[in-house]
C-alpha cells in the first residue's frame, strides 16, 4: 500500500486530542501489561571506567560486561554532562512537539524517507502502528546532516542539540573502548568499524497521553539496528521495557542517567557475548513522554562479522558476516521479524 499524505501527517498528538484509537493502533494478542517486573539494570560510573589509574576501574568493567551479557543494558552514571544542560535537551524536545502543527510541518519527513518529523512508514495494511511523533535527525559524518530538517524553533534549538550530540560521540567511544577492554580484547575491535563514514542518528521520541494503554503500544518489540543505543530517558516517566526470558521487565528512570543497551550489530561482533535486548515502549493514559535515542551505527560499506578473537571452541562462530545490516533491519522491523536471525549461522545439530 502506497502511503498517503494523509498517514504520514495525521499526527498521534491530534488523534490523542480528539481521543481517539484507530484500529490501526490496537494490538490484538493480549493486553499489555504496562506494570511488570522492574529490571535490575547495573549502575556503571563513566567517570571510573574511563580512569587510566582508578582501582575500581576493574569493577566497573566487570559491571559493565555482566549488564550487557544479562540484559543486553546499563545505567551511565557520573558521564560528565551537567543535569542542568539534560533539562535543556528535554526542553527544546518538549518545546518543538508543543509548536502548533504548522510549524512542525516545515520539517517533515517525506513519504520515502524516515528522516524528519513524522511517525511511522506505513508499508501494509495490516501493520500496526506506533502510538508515537518523531523527529528523527542524521548527525554524523556532518556531510550528511540536513539542516532544513533540524528545528529552529524552539530557537536554542540546534545549538544544545549540537553540544549533546558531541558529547554522545564521545561518550561512545569510550563507552565501546571499555566493552572491548571488558573482554581483554584490542580496545578498538568494536570502535573501528564504527568511526567514520560510520553514522550517527538522533530520534526525538514524544509518546502522547493514550486513551487505551491495555491495547496500545508506543513502540513495538523489537531489538536495535545499532551498534549501540544511548537513550536519554524522561526522568519521571517510565515506559521503556526489555524481553528477558521470555517475560517483559520495566526499565527504571534514573534521573540525569543515560541507558545505554546493545544493538544488533555489537551482538554478531561480540559473537553473541553482548545481547542485543528486545524491547518495546508501553503508553500511558494520564501523562506524555518525551526521550531523545542516540544509535551509533557501523559503516555500512563495511562487513561486520565475529571478532576472530572472540570465536573458538567453546563458542563458535555464531554469526556470518553482513554488509548494510540496516536495510535488512526495516524490512524486518516493520513485518515483526528478528533481522539478527537472518545472520545466524546455522549450527548442526548433534
Amino acid at each position: 500500500m502506497a502511503e498517503t499524505q494523509e498517514t504520514v501527517f495525521k499526527s498521534v498528538q491530534e488523534l490523542a486530542n480528539s481521543n481517539q484509537v484507530p484500529e490501526k493502533y490496537i494490538h490484538t494478542q493480549g493486553l499489555i501489561n504496562t506494570s511488570s517486573p522492574l529490571l535490575d539494570v547495573p549502575h556503571v560510573d563513566l567517570s571510573l571506567l574511563i580512569s587510566p589509574t582508578s582501582p575500581a576501574k576493574q569493577q566497573e568493567l566487570n559491571k559493565l560486561q555482566s549488564g550487557f551479557k544479562f540484559c543486553g543494558c546499563i545505567q551511565v552514571i557520573n558521564h560528565g554532562l551537567a543535569d542542568s544542560f539534560l533539562d535543556k535537551v528535554h526542553e527544546i524536545s518538549k518545546q518543538f512537539f508543543a509548536l502548533p502543527a504548522e510549524e512542525k510541518l516545515k520539517y517533515a519527513r517525506t513519504v520515502d524517507d524516515i528522516y524528519g518529523y513524522g511517525n511511522d512508514s506505513v508499508l501494509s495494511d495490516k501493520q500496526k502502528l506506533d502510538w508515537t511523533d518523531r523527529l528523527y535527525l542524521n548527525v554524523f559524518p556532518e556531510d550528511i546532516r540536513n539542516l532544513q530538517l533540524w528545528p529552529q524553533k524552539p530557537e536554542c534549538f540546534r545549538e544544545v542539540f549540537e553540544e549533546y550530540i558531541k558529547n554522545m560521540k564521545l561518550l561512545s567511544e569510550s563507552l565501546l573502548k571499555a566493552m572491548a577492554a571488558s573482554l581483554n580484547m584490542e580496545e578498538n575491535c568494536f570502535l573501528d568499524p564504527c568511526r567514520e563514514p560510520g553514522e550517527m542518528v538522533a530520534r526525538f521520541n514524544f509518546y502522547p497521553p493514550c486513551p487505551r494503554p491495555e491495547v496500545v503500544l508506543g513502540i513495538k518489540p523489537h531489538a536495535d539496528a545499532s551498534a549501540i543505543t544511548i537513550l536519554l530517558q524522561d526522568k519521571e516517566v517510565e515506559g521503556l521495557q526489555v524481553l528477558k526470558d521470555d517475560q517483559w521487565f520495566r526499565v527504571p528512570v534514573v534521573p540525569y542517567g543515560l541507558l545505554v543497551n546493545v544493538g544488533d550489530q555489537v551482538e554478531i561482533m561480540s559473537n553473541g557475548i553482548f545481547k542485543s535486548p528486545v524491547h518495546r515502549v508501553v503508553t500511558n493514559a494520564e501523562r506524555e513522554r518525551n526521550t531523545l535515542a542516540v544509535f551509533i551505527m557501523p559503516d555500512v560499506n563495511v562487513g561486520i562479522g565475529p571478532v576472530e578473537k572472540l570465536i573458538n571452541e567453546e563458542r563458535p562462530r555464531a554469526y556470518k558476516d553482513v554488509k548494510n545490516y540496516v536495510e535488512l533491519f526495516f524490512q524486518s522491523y516493520q513485518h515483526g521479524k528478528r533481522p539478527i536471525e537472518t545472520a545466524m549461522v546455522c549450527q548442526e545439530q548433534h
